[in-house]
């Protein structure tokens, strides 16, 4: 069933779990998605980023994640990831997407807060706010990493009336170089400033769990998966297929795979 990310977060982070977001980017994923997230009876949010759009247009891809949504049996929430340009954020949400994540982590502090609470006038119910920038990649050039300030966090989120908080720590975009290394202090910090609201970890994937156990006391209920599922799905694409429908089966049944992996970890690390 189609659901704000409110009905799935906001109980989600005063019950101290963690809720899984999967970014996609064909139907063969969304598939493999959505069939683990029934499986396992848990809900999530299918995601599609905004630079991965010139590979997967929304036209195509948002009707499509938002009816999967629709005939889930499991509620599931569908969001831009990463939204930058007005045009793409007004898009989502007239097709129907529940939730808007806006990335002004480039801007200054002051503008990123008003851009993201003029997001709220597209009448979408949840709005994602970031401060910081996360290293790695997601689909554009490399990016250094700029670690959340918790003044800051805490001045932004106020201003700009965000719902959820994504916060650069040590996490990372793409695949990780050595083991990643949280700054478990900064985050104390700005859930210590921030208790009510929760708080997101993008660049889930490589991330022990151990320390997502650890995240999820400290006001963290939404954690990003993308690499792991483009990962798994070259993986399903490179085993060898007598047709196109083997093919395509493979490919959904790699990323379900991989998915149900994340949601067995987030299960057991939930508080």
């Amino acid at each position: 069933m189609l659901v704000s990310p409110r009905v799935i977060l906001a109980p989600a982070f005063r019950q101290g779990r963690l809720v899984g977001a999967f970014n996609t980017g064909n139907l063969e994923m969304t598939m493999g998605i959505l069939r683990a997230a029934e499986e396992r009876k848990a809900p999530v949010l299918l995601q599609i980023a905004e630079k991965r759009l010139p590979h997967s247009p929304l036209a195509l891809m948002g009707p499509m994640m938002v009816n999967a949504a629709r005939q889930a049996t499991v509620p599931v929430a569908v969001q831009l990831d990463h939204g930058e340009e007005p045009a793409v954020l007004a898009e989502a949400a007239a097709l129907g997407f529940t939730g808007l994540m806006f990335d002004g982590s480039a801007l200054s502090p002051d503008e990123n807060a008003r851009r993201t609470s003029a997001v709220r006038a597209l009448g979408v119910d949840w709005i994602e706010g970031e401060i910081g920038v996360l290293a790695g990649s997601e689909g554009g050039p490399e990016a250094e990493a700029l670690y959340s300030d918790p003044g800051q966090a805490q001045t932004y989120a106020e201003a700009s009336g965000c719902d959820c908080l994504a916060v650069s720590i040590g996490n990372a975009h793409g695949h990780y170089k050595g083991k990643p290394r949280l700054n478990f202090t900064i985050l104390e910090e700005i859930h210590r400033r921030l208790p009510d609201l929760p708080l997101v970890l993008h660049g889930g994937t490589g991330i022990p769990k151990e320390d997502l156990a650890r995240a999820v006391k400290l006001g963290i209920c939404k954690v990003n998966i993308a690499t792991a599922s483009f990962d798994a799905l070259y993986k399903g694409a490179s085993k060898p297929a007598g047709d196109y429908f083997s093919l395509s089966e493979a490919m959904a049944q790699s990323v379900y795979e991989s998915t149900m992996k994340q949601l067995e970890w987030f299960g057991e690390v939930s508080a």
